[in-house]
């Protein structure tokens, strides 16, 4: 299945899914309650006489508001090769994201007002859908609910100003995420097996790579991750970017107000957002 969250114009947050090549309306709910309740099979049968949606639809992040939320840094060699980093680890570089950061594809990803250095970073985005503490790496993808993309945007000017990247990747609005969470049946192929995944701003291609060449794959992450915290349904892992960011290019490339950014990944689609400058007082508008 296809399902995403969406908010109509009265406010309310749906749930909503794709059928036949159309998008449609499953009613009020989220799909995070989808996961924690096992309600697929409901959803399969809401879909057989559920309305469509029109053509202006407010995509919401698949979750809104996950319990965890883990990225895995430098988890392509050639990306570390950029970065200038030392050889691979025996154990992922984790770092924890906010739900406060998330945007929903097509919302705005906001350039901080206080940064020349916006970065982006196409990622695979798992969401956990069992829970669990020490799963083995046989079982893991068996506690995976689903997938999805992640722009992991990143105030490079801010990140490197500590030994931790938590402050460089946590400024509001600038962490994009959807457009909607795809089940495993609906992949091509697995995402070990590979999938190709692309970055392109105003159309360029601007990071290219299969989801095969991760240092530490899927059941590796889930295994590692759960060796010392619960993992609980709704918990998303972003898997890490391959090179090509804009901060190894020469010249550099960073985002800018009136930019597109666009991750694809084969077989669960695009996740599109515009860049806007952060306004220079005021709320932060999502």
């Amino acid at each position: 299945m296809r399902l995403f969250n969406h908010e109509r114009p009265d406010g309310r947050v749906c749930l909503g899914a794709w059928r036949a090549g159309s998008m449609i309306d499953l009613g009020e709910g989220s799909l995070i309650d989808v996961i924690r309740n096992s309600g697929w099979e409901r959803c399969r049968a809401l879909a057989e006489s559920a309305r469509p949606l029109g053509e202006q639809v407010r995509m919401l992040p698949p979750i809104a508001h996950p319990p965890k939320i883990l990225c895995v840094g430098l988890n392509y060699a050639d990306h570390r090769a950029e970065a200038r980093v030392r050889p691979a680890p025996a154990f992922p570089d984790f770092f924890v994201r906010f739900a406060s950061t998330l945007v929903g594809h097509g919302g705005v990803l906001l350039k901080p007002r206080v940064s020349q250095e916006f970065d982006y970073e196409g990622e695979l985005a798992v969401v956990i859908g069992k829970g669990g503490r020490a799963i083995r790496k046989e079982d893991a993808l068996a506690h995976v609910a689903g997938y999805s993309i992640f722009n992991d945007a990143s105030v490079r000017d801010y990140q490197f100003r500590a030994s931790q990247w938590t402050w460089g990747k946590n400024f509001d609005a600038t962490g994009a995420f959807g457009p909607e969470l795809i089940t495993p049946d609906e992949l091509p192929r697995s995402v070990k097996e590979g999938l190709q995944i692309q970055t392109r701003i105003n159309g360029q291609v601007v990071q290219s790579a299969s989801t095969a060449d991760l240092i530490f794959d899927l059941p590796q992450l889930i295994a590692m991750a759960s060796e010392g915290m619960t993992l609980e349904p709704g918990d998303v892992i972003v898997t890490g970017t391959p090179s090509g960011v804009g901060m190894a290019r020469e010249p550099q490339l960073f985002l800018q107000a009136g930019d597109m950014v666009e991750v694809r990944i084969e077989g669960i689609g695009v996740l599109r957002n515009f860049v806007e400058d952060e306004p220079s007082s005021g709320p932060v508008r999502r």
